[in-house]
């Protein structure tokens, strides 16, 4: 049985933190509190023993929040900080478990903005890392980023949300992957498919792009729970991903279903 970590997922309650994404009609299962206590009884025959619980709001309250969830499933958060500000003070964070910190915005340009990447260098000084959650059309930007700030390890979510022009996003993809201080997480796999009614081998080619490109000792997976209930269930997340790294040896699904996970965040052991 592999020892088995979910290195990215949500809780939230919109009542506390609202999300307007979550007013389109098609999201409509989505609109309501989902709790660590929600995601054990999810994952029931799964047998994952270690998570890591990732931001879902710009908010430092939010943050808070996540580092006060008294669940021992949850292993380490992914929190937010306002990178720009200039008195970005990481320190108060020493011994929480926060691993991390993410952050986005829509504009193609963001991550080369100064003021962010003097922010993500005082992640990497806080020995923190930073999830990257991108779109295709970012990847440039990242990609001068991640060479700029070659002391912060980043982490691609969701494989870089491929959309559109494979092709595209597999070179952009391959172009991140060549830099060492990158790793992926197989993750967002089913609610990236082309259609609700998605099948094992339209998921292959990017799954097979993502191992070519970064091997199994740099990805690891994700339910992204519950936005993947938009797609299936998490037996059915957990299901995908299993299959189709099947043809790979003991050690590397090992690395990405654990050990990828443990030693880019610093997970504690069991």
């Amino acid at each position: 049985m592999l020892n088995l970590v979910d290195a990215h997922h949500h809780v939230w309650h919109s009542a506390a933190h609202p999300q307007p994404w979550l007013d389109k009609p098609a999201l409509a299962v989505l609109r309501r509190p989902f709790t660590v206590r929600d995601l054990r009884l999810a994952t029931i025959g799964v047998g994952i023993t270690r998570t890591v619980l990732v931001q879902a709001v710009a908010s430092a309250a939010e943050t808070e929040q996540l580092l006060g969830v008294a669940d021992p499933l949850v292993a380490g958060v992914v929190g937010w900080a306002d990178l720009e500000s200039p008195s970005l003070d990481l320190s108060r964070f020493e011994g929480t478990r926060l691993v991390g910190l993410r952050h986005s915005e829509p504009d193609p340009a963001w991550l080369c903005r100064p003021a962010i990447r003097r922010g993500l260098r005082a992640v990497a000084a806080a020995g923190l890392t930073f999830d990257l959650l991108i779109r295709p059309d970012q990847f440039a930007a990242a990609l001068a980023t991640v060479r700029a700030v070659p002391e912060l390890t980043f982490v691609l979510d969701h494989l870089g949300n491929p959309r559109g022009d494979v092709e595209l996003w597999a070179s952009g993809l391959r172009e991140l992957a060549a830099e060492p201080n990158v790793v992926a997480k197989l993750s967002g796999l089913i609610t990236a498919a082309p259609r609700p009614q998605w099948t094992l081998a339209e998921l292959r080619p990017y799954v097979g792009v993502a191992l070519e490109a970064f091997g199994p000792a740099r990805l690891m997976y994700g339910s992204d729970w519950p936005v993947c209930l938009l797609a299936g269930t998490y037996a059915d997340t957990f299901s995908a991903a299993d299959q189709l790294t099947a043809h790979l040896t003991g050690p590397e699904r090992a690395d990405l279903f654990a050990g990828t996970a443990q030693r880019v965040y610093g997970l504690p052991g069991d």
